[in-house]
């Protein structure tokens, strides 16, 4: 029978990915543990913990007691062997993190774009000042990630479209991946956000579902089999121009003097923070941000819930539209308003869609706090770092 050439460095290959993807999952483990986990004999064990250990991929951490003879050597990944960056790109801030391959985060900078209106210079000062403050060699970087709002274009990997970004047009995700030399991704904020839910917030587990960002505009990002969805173009989720009844088109209201184009027509003129901040004055609840103003009206109790009760149905419309055509197994609402409301809202989502639908799909809040894109976008790069590595281990 004819040999195939290769074939021992694939299996190489296999064994080294399957003991770094273990070591990653599960913390130090002997080198007993690692065999009995992968099925891995112990002599290829050792054989696979030496090639990682001379690549500077895996370490020895510490030992393991034993009932009989010597401790066993615990064996971990070597957390400075690669890092990665996330990044936050807004109208008003640009926040970037730096992880490293275990997905710990060693430095978060925060700076203001305002007064510079290259992209690449505000994405490789960010990147730059946030490897500083880590003390990490801008060599060590194996991926950067970038969340901005608008459509990205999955064949270009550009920003197709973006009103609060316009500063950010075709040639921009070349340009930053050649300033920075390394891989450059850039990808839709709420789709990032999707991501860190699905790894470490409502949605663990869950391979169908919907996220919907109500926040300063209403976005839409979809998973389905456990993969996001971005359409053809990118413009999967831009659920803000869903045509509603009584509500003008898109294209009708652009011109209105004193209205942002990205705020008006659509569902995006029911529901965004504006429109929510604008819904709660008439009710009586006058804070200063749609947040604060769904908060008060939890907390008034029966005075509140008429407030909650327009904001939901204004929602549903939304809601109903994506689980005629989708019928996602969760629907997960993010942003300040969807996390203002809680439990609140989200009962009362549900029991408005399932009133103007066939369907009356699960509705909760999202739970990843603080900084859910930049969250999203570090992951994003540790999945793409990671696979990088696994792939190139012999």
């Amino acid at each position: 029978m004819e040999r195939r050439p290769g074939v021992p460095r694939l299996l190489r290959e296999i064994n080294d990915r399957a003991a770094l993807e273990l070591l990653l999952a599960s913390g130090p483990l002997t080198r007993g543990q690692i065999g009995e986990l992968t099925g891995l004999s112990k002599v290829t064990a050792s054989q696979t913990l030496a090639r990682l250990e001379e690549r500077g991929l895996v370490e020895v951490v510490g030992e393991h007691a034993g009932n009989r003879g010597p401790n066993a050597a615990l064996y971990g990944v070597v957390p400075s062997c690669a890092y990665v960056a996330g990044l936050d790109v807004g109208p008003d801030s640009v926040t970037a993190a730096v992880a490293d391959i275990k997905g710990d985060v060693v430095a978060e900078v925060t700076a203001s774009p305002h007064g510079h209106d290259d992209p690449v210079s505000i994405v490789h000062n960010a990147v730059v000042k946030a490897c500083r403050s880590g003390r990490v060699a801008l060599s060590k970087l194996r991926g950067v990630v970038i969340g901005t709002p608008g459509v990205v274009d999955p064949r270009t990997g550009d920003v197709r479209f973006s009103f609060d970004l316009p500063h950010w047009h075709e040639g921009i995700h070349e340009a930053l991946a050649r300033d920075l030399r390394r891989v450059v991704t850039i990808e839709n904020d709420v789709n990032l956000v999707a991501i860190a839910e699905r790894a470490q917030g409502a949605a663990q587990q869950v391979d169908d579902f919907v996220l919907v960002w109500v926040g300063r505009g209403i976005g839409l990002a979809v998973v389905l089999d456990g993969r996001l969805h971005r359409g053809r173009s990118g413009s999967a989720g831009e659920i803000g121009y869903l045509p509603v009844p009584g509500v003008p088109l898109a294209e009708d209201v652009k011109a209105t003097p004193g209205r942002l184009p990205s705020l008006a027509g659509g569902l995006q003129s029911l529901v965004s923070s504006e429109a929510v901040t604008e819904l709660a004055e008439t009710y009586g609840f006058t804070g200063k941000t749609a947040a604060e103003c769904v908060t008060e009206a939890v907390a008034a109790g029966p005075r509140g819930e008429r407030l909650l009760d327009e904001i939901a149905s204004r929602l549903a419309l939304g809601v109903a539209s994506v689980c005629v055509v989708l019928d996602p197994g969760l629907v997960l609402l993010a942003g300040e308003v969807g996390r203002a409301g809680g439990a609140d809202l989200t009962s009362r989502v549900e029991e408005a869609v399932a009133r103007i639908c066939p369907i009356r799909p699960e509705v909760v809040t999202s739970e990843v706090a603080g900084k859910p894109v930049l969250r999203g976008a570090v992951l994003a790069a540790l999945e793409r770092a990671r696979e990088e590595i696994f792939t190139s281990t012999t």
